[in-house]
Parts: structure tokens; sequence; C-alpha cells
């Protein structure tokens, strides 16, 4: 038996797995529910934010997009990540439910760019893996690190399903933990924000 640990890149394949069978095993009423309330924890740790970052889940991640009906009526203005290139640069756009999004690279899709990127005060950022000492395993193109890079005092907030918690992830220096981390059964706080 090796003690080598796995790379992230083995990680994420994992982690993917999982999440790929949960959702497929879930309840469809179960999971059109998940995650459309924000939990009162949250919601108090979210109360004097204006904007408020979500993401358009792709395939199988936790729906970022159902709390922004509840973000709406709490007054908070919703963003939406827009990938800018290849290198990792993305910034954040107003987001009105109602509008169409275009779309944009890597299956995303982002708002009309209106008045131009916003400031988010929280980012709900899309997990594949997560841990209890709040590392987060995204998808590997570092988007969301440099937006926590960018915007240090932004809450960071990890959305996944519970079947994506991994017993430990490798952090590189450049990796900051989450904040929060929210679950269809749990919300996780770290020590810190």
């Amino acid at each position: 038996m090796s003690d080598e640990q796995p790379d992230k890149t083995s990680l994420r394949a994992i982690a993917r797995q999982r999440r790929r069978a949960f959702v497929a095993a879930l309840d469809p009423l179960a999971h059109r529910l998940a995650f459309k309330a924000i939990p009162s924890p949250l919601a108090r740790r979210i109360a004097d934010a204006r904007v408020v970052a979500l993401y358009m889940a792709l395939d199988d991640e936790a729906p970022a997009q159902r709390m922004a009906a509840q973000l709406l009526t709490m007054g908070k203005t919703i963003a939406l990540p827009r990938v800018l290139d290849r290198l990792g640069s993305m910034d954040f756009l107003a987001w009105d439910p109602e509008s169409t999004l275009i779309p944009g690279p890597f299956r995303t899709s982002h708002p009309e760019p209106g008045d131009g990127p916003v400031t988010p005060d929280v980012i709900i950022a899309p997990l594949v893996g997560f841990d209890r000492m709040m590392n987060r395993l995204g998808q590997g193109g570092g988007y969301y690190d440099r937006s926590f890079a960018r915007y240090p005092d932004a809450l960071r907030v990890g959305l996944a399903w519970s079947a994506q918690e991994m017993d430990a992830l490798p952090a590189d220096p450049w990796d900051l933990p989450l904040h929060v981390i929210m679950t269809e059964v749990e919300l996780i706080e770290g020590d810190e924000a």
C-alpha cells in the first residue's frame, strides 16, 4: 500500500464520479428542492452583502441559480461570472433571472455586459470536491482562485452535493480556503470570515 496521496487530477475524477452517481440516484423532487432555500446561518453571514455572485450549474453541479429568487427577496443584486480568456480571468456581471444569457467559453453563459462588471461581496463557487479544512477542488482552470484573490474581502462560499466531500485535499500556496460550504444537507462554516 502506497503512502502517496492522489494528485488533484485523480481526485477530480473520483469526485466527479461520486457526484454523477449521487445525482443520478437522487429523487427528482429532492433534486428540484435542493438549494432553493438559503439556511439562516448563511443568510445572517450575507445580511450586509449587496452583490452576491452565483453561477449557472453545468451537468450535475449543485444548482446555485436556484438561490436567485430568495436572494432577490432579500434585496441582493445577483451577479454571474463572465469568463474573459483562457488564462483564468473572469469578472462578474449583474444578472436579472428574467434576462437571456449569452453563451461563453467552456459551455458557460453570462448576462449582457450592461453597465459593466460589479464587485461581489459574496462569491458562491461550484465545487468538484471539498474537505472539512475548507479546501476546494475546482475544475482546474484557476478562475475562482484568481477571483478569490482579486476580491479578498468577499465571503467565499462553496456549493456542492454532500457526496463530493473528500477526507483531505491537497492545497497549493495560491489556494484560498472557503469561508462556508453548503451542501443539500448541511452548512459547514470555517474559522475565519
